[in-house]
């Protein structure tokens, strides 16, 4: 039996002398650019998602002035720091800065022609870092609302080189002199000037033996205050200031014995959005030290390192000096005792870029440590480092960390 196989439209042969349109093709390159504008128009969508989720402000080309001050981005509006001011007037119009000359008379008797005042009065032991808080609105998550504390004092720099008379007045020493003044400068002695000792921590374990070795083997630590950023999950991560054995079967532990002198900020650790953020509130647990340090919470200390670093911090003779580096392995570097064993110095001039087509970014590396040829002062190199850094206290009265940096 023979087979019928029917034939399609486009199988038939076209008749006589009848022409056949041609037919319409998709070329590959129109269909790569249609493909190619929906990616765009999604990108743009996405963007403007992202613009619109931003905190709301209405006067974005003031918020300049907002570094260093109370700015409480939930409801735009500077708040009140004990020594500071209120940036806004009574009708909630963001007060335009006064003019900023001034006679060098004015500035050596602290007399400001702007809204920048005088810090508050320099106390020791200090009142407590965690109060009063305000609300801001998290960096990360528009939608959430966290309380920090507040800043110890605005700038005081004036918005021009700080006068050596203006440094002065931060500065708390742990002895007040016969009229009862902690901020004593130059006057108060080496071995009783405060230290703010910052340290932000993520989910390290290694952050009470920081501490521990930070107080146990400093030369003066009641002269200590530390602040602590720590963000932790409950219930797998010990708190920064939690004791490593319970206090009345060990109550010579630094967890133990200086625990009044340990402010800890505590924060979950699902909304660290970074180390920047985290240093921005442990600038403000600051109140008012003679001196700062910041620290990486993975550190050990070795003997008198508070009577070391102020003493190499003295020898630049400068008080804007910040000391800085990476700090040294700790393998082979301290004594049982806790004495330091090295006698080279890291510098971070070894420096370079790093990463692939994403973007790169700067990696600060140490040069081979060796015995430095030059003594009786810190050397001079051209980079900061996050994992250690000290200075005088008014570097963090003076430039905090950003808050949205």
């Amino acid at each position: 039996m023979d087979t019928i196989i029917p034939l399609t439209s486009e199988a038939l042969p076209p008749a006589k002398g009848k022409k056949v349109p041609p037919q319409p093709v998709v070329k590959p390159v129109e269909a790569g650019l249609w493909l190619s504008l929906g990616v765009v128009a999604l990108y743009f969508y996405a963007l403007l998602g992202s613009m619109n989720a931003l905190p709301k402000t209405t006067q974005p080309g003031k918020q300049r002035i907002m570094f260093g001050k109370n700015w409480n981005v939930a409801v735009n509006k500077y708040e009140t720091a004990p020594g500071g001011v209120d940036m806004e007037d009574d009708e909630g119009d963001d007060i335009e800065p006064e003019d900023t000359t001034t006679t060098a008379k004015q500035k050596k008797s602290m007399k400001r022609t702007t809204s920048v005042q005088l810090p508050p009065v320099s106390q020791w032991p200090p009142p407590s870092a965690l109060e009063p808080t305000f609300e801001i609105v998290h960096p990360g998550d528009p939608k959430a609302r966290l309380q920090i504390p507040e800043f110890w004092s605005p700038p005081i720099h004036d918005g021009g080189l700080m006068t050596r008379e203006v440094a002065m007045q931060i500065g708390a020493c742990a002895v007040p002199d016969a009229s009862g003044n902690f901020a004593r400068g130059d006057e108060c002695p080496v071995d009783e000037r405060t230290i703010y000792f910052a340290i932000a921590s993520y989910r390290d374990f290694q952050c009470r033996q920081t501490l521990e070795t930070a107080f146990l083997r400093a030369k003066n630590p009641r002269r200590i205050r530390v602040g602590v950023v720590d963000q932790i999950v409950h219930g797998e991560d010990p708190a920064c200031n939690e004791p490593i054995k319970p206090c009345d079967t060990d109550p010579h532990q630094a967890l133990c014995l200086y625990q009044d002198q340990i402010d800890v900020y505590e924060m979950p650790a699902a909304l660290s959005v970074g180390p920047v953020f985290a240093r921005h509130i442990g600038h403000r647990l600051y109140r008012g030290e003679y001196y700062y340090t910041q620290s990486d919470a993975h550190v050990s200390y070795t003997q008198h390192w508070d009577a070391d670093i102020i003493s190499q911090m003295e020898a630049t003779h400068n008080d804007m000096a910040v000391l800085t580096t990476y700090l040294t392995d700790v393998q082979g570097s301290i004594s049982p005792e806790g004495a330091s064993l090295r006698h080279t110095r890291p510098i971070m001039c070894n420096t370079d870029y790093e990463g692939g087509a994403q973007g790169q970014h700067l990696r600060h590396l140490s040069q081979p440590e060796r015995v430095p040829s030059i003594h009786g002062s810190p050397q001079m190199q051209p980079y900061w480092a996050a994992g250690y850094s000290f200075s005088r206290g008014h570097f963090v009265v003076n430039v905090p960390y950003d808050l949205y940096q």
